[in-house]
């Protein structure tokens, strides 16, 4: 079975459960932060890792994340782990943050800037992307920084790409500059 079915089966499995048990959120803050801490490469190669038994996995994940996170976020983890499934855990946890979203009706928008941008341009930002007709759903914005950009930004939402970026337009003129036939008069 390829892999992404095996992830979002699991991932089905625990955001019904989340929802049966009304718990749906608590167990998205779980799945968000062990996302972020599979961003540490010792968790990541020990989480795929083939050759560290189930058990030693178990209890460290247990003793990382068992204070923590929700019970039934731990006992999720202990059956995945039990299945011989966890090296799928990180695409698991794509998965469930996906299925989320869609239950939760959040739409992403990934903006990039030249700089740095400040907490109420990014507030304005998606105040006015909800208040627009582009989308009916809630707005969450994940930012980057791209200094190649110059100076603007580039916005993605969906299957959609809005360019103001300084360097887009010098590309734009440059493209015009290019397909410009001035033949010299004097």
């Amino acid at each position: 079975m390829p892999d992404y079915r095996v992830a979002s089966r699991y991932a089905k499995s625990l955001l019904d459960l989340g929802i049966e048990t009304n718990i749906i959120d608590t167990l998205y803050d779980d799945i968000c932060n062990f996302k972020e801490a599979l961003s540490n490469r010792d968790l990541f190669l020990l989480v795929k890792s083939p050759i560290i038994k189930a058990d030693k996995k178990i209890g460290i994940l247990n003793t990382v994340f068992g204070e923590r996170f929700n019970k039934v976020t731990m006992s999720f983890f202990d059956i995945i782990t039990r299945k011989g499934r966890e090296n799928f855990l990180p695409e698991i946890t794509d998965s469930f943050i996906s299925l989320y979203k869609k239950y939760k009706h959040i739409t992403t928008v990934h903006l990039t800037t030249a700089t740095p941008i400040t907490e109420s341009a990014m507030a304005s930002i998606k105040r006015a992307l909800q208040n627009s007709k582009v989308t009916d759903q809630e707005v969450e914005i994940e930012t980057s920084v791209d200094p190649n950009l110059i100076g603007g930004f580039v916005i993605e939402m969906d299957d959609k790409l809005y360019d103001a970026s300084v360097a887009h337009k010098l590309d734009e003129v440059k493209k015009q500059f290019l397909n410009n036939k001035y033949i010299k008069s004097f």
